[in-house]
């Protein structure tokens, strides 16, 4: 049920270009009107709840969180919002899916283009990759603090389906309609969890050199830097090596 997780290196790469952006909170608001469309009450909705964890990780104010909230649900204005799910690839056959949320269409299926085109890859037609990939609840712990078998004790009697192992971090993936049975098992254990959202896994890495890779990593950060983008997932296999070759 456990080995190294090149997803957790993927997500290192993402998290430090997310923190070069300085619309942070831009961001996380439309994912919070988007999440709160399901229903304004985090405990009885999973998306939602792990959307306002990541707005406290930043520092967001609590009345930014309730507003965008209120948006959402409808009891306030300005929650009009789209969501849409692009697909295509990058450099190297590298195939990619970009979610996006915003309040134009037209507007931001031309800036991806754009984005994507000057990057050195292609937009594909809708269900071209996307079967690449699965949905799943992604939960990491410090794995310092606890041990494999602890986590994985607790995540698979709660319906999670793997344990993931990456270095000091241990990483367990749900399937959507059991994420919040197994979020909630390892509050009621004492169990904190480091952080918890909803991602895209690819099914299988596409092998990259690093010239190839740094293409990726550059156009992920150019898509990543558009107001209307809230994520990019990749197939490529950012190993250690090139992480470390690329800096």
């Amino acid at each position: 049920m456990s080995g190294h997780s090149k997803w957790a290196t993927i997500k290192r790469a993402k998290a430090k270009t997310d923190a070069k952006k300085g619309a942070v909170f831009t961001k996380i608001t439309k994912d919070i009107i988007l999440a709160a469309k399901g229903g304004g009450d985090p405990d009885m909705n999973a998306r939602l709840r792990a959307v306002i964890a990541k707005a406290k990780g930043v520092n967001m104010p609590n009345d930014k969180i309730d507003q965008a909230i209120k948006k959402g649900t409808g009891e306030l204005a300005g929650g009009e919002l789209y969501e849409m799910t692009y697909e295509g690839y990058a450099p190297g056959g590298v195939a990619m899916l970009v979610e996006v949320a915003t309040d134009n269409k037209n507007r931001t299926i031309a800036d991806i283009r754009h984005i994507i085109a000057k990057g050195g890859g292609n937009m594909g037609e809708p269900g071209s990759v996307a079967w690449m990939f699965d949905k799943r609840g992604v939960l990491s712990f410090d794995g310092t603090k606890y041990t494999e078998d602890q986590i994985m004790e607790v995540a698979l009697e709660a319906g999670a389906d793997d344990v993931v192992a990456d270095g000091d971090s241990l990483e367990v993936r749900v399937v959507p309609e059991n994420y919040s049975d197994v979020e909630k098992a390892f509050e009621d254990a004492g169990i904190a969890v480091e952080s918890s959202d909803l991602s895209m896994i690819p099914k299988n890495l596409t092998p990259v050199d690093v010239t190839t890779a740094r293409k990726v990593m550059t156009l992920m950060e150019n898509l990543e830097d558009n107001d209307d983008v809230a994520n990019v997932y990749v197939s490529a296999d950012f190993t250690d090596e090139i992480m470390e070759e690329l800096g």
